[in-house]
């Protein structure tokens, strides 16, 4: 039974055809389960693409039968790992000394203020890294520090394990459940996910205006 042809007895037939949603039925499609945990790894690796789409049309998909409910989740979960633990490695092989080098050539920014967010990570890492793997954009970038901080490999993949499965529950039983209006999901979700960029955005130049603030006021004392 094939997703293609049962979207098309349904409103949903020309959507999955086109974009990132008929990318990601052409790979459940044509190889089940594993081309679902496919695009998920590679949501992970590259952002931009949206679980928010992936996920609820599988959960569609196994609501049609193409596969069980069972294997959706099973795949999405993997493919959430493999996904977060090639962004892990990429971290580990950045490593502290030349992230720093890195850090220390950069406008703006201080080494101290690295050393305060490795602080915090050593701290809250764990949290960060569960609770993470359930905020949109987040749950991608988490995986780098992570491998920077050199968090315990066993306890990296049991977080984002748990926090991957409950994300991707969520987000596959809800378009399991909404059938054919699966994409409200894309909806809410991408709410969510244009409230973090503007979250993050505020912040980032909030962070900017102080720096730049008291780099002239610094200048200022050096003059008066």
């Amino acid at each position: 039974m094939h997703l293609t042809s049962l979207a098309q007895e349904t409103p949903l037939a020309q959507e999955p055809a086109d974009g990132i949603a008929g990318w990601a039925a052409g790979l459940v499609d044509t190889l089940g389960g594993p081309g679902a945990g496919l695009a998920i790894a590679l949501e992970n690796l590259f952002p931009p693409l949206p679980s928010e789409v992936i996920l609820p049309l599988t959960g569609f998909a196994a609501g049609q039968g193409v596969l069980t409910l069972a294997s959706a989740l099973f795949w999405t979960t993997l493919g959430s790992v493999v996904g977060a633990m090639a962004l892990y490695w990429i971290g580990m092989l950045v490593g502290r000394d030349r992230m720093h080098a890195i850090w220390a050539k950069l406008p703006l920014v201080k080494v101290s203020d690295l050393e305060r967010t490795e602080r915090w990570f050593l701290r809250h890492g764990t949290k960060a890294v569960f609770f993470g793997r359930m905020v949109p954009i987040f749950r991608s970038l988490i995986s780098v520090p992570a491998g920077v901080e050199h968090m315990p490999l066993p306890v990296f993949v049991l977080l984002t394990t748990l926090g991957s499965l409950i994300w991707n529950s969520l987000l596959v039983m809800a378009g399991y459940w909404l059938g054919d209006q699966w994409e409200v999901v894309e909806t809410y979700v991408g709410v969510l996910s244009k409230a973090v960029v503007v979250l993050v955005a505020v912040a980032l130049a909030a962070y900017v205006a102080v720096r730049l603030r008291g780099r002239n006021q610094a200048q200022h004392r050096r003059t008066s």
